[in-house]
């Protein structure tokens, strides 16, 4: 799960600085989704970790 996260964050990065840059404007919609994706796999992350203890 937490691979998935660094994946996602990784990717979220390398497309918001593609689309703030002016390169693709889609690119900062995508950028903002996968962000949210990151928070919450984030989040779930850290709740598995707790629970997992």
């Amino acid at each position: 799960m937490l691979r998935w996260t660094i994946i996602f964050v990784v990717i979220a990065l390398i497309a918001g600085i593609l689309g703030f840059g002016g390169i693709a404007g889609a690119s900062a919609g995508i950028a903002k989704i996968l962000f949210f994706i990151f928070i919450v796999l984030f989040v779930l992350s850290l709740l598995r970790g707790l629970i997992k203890k």
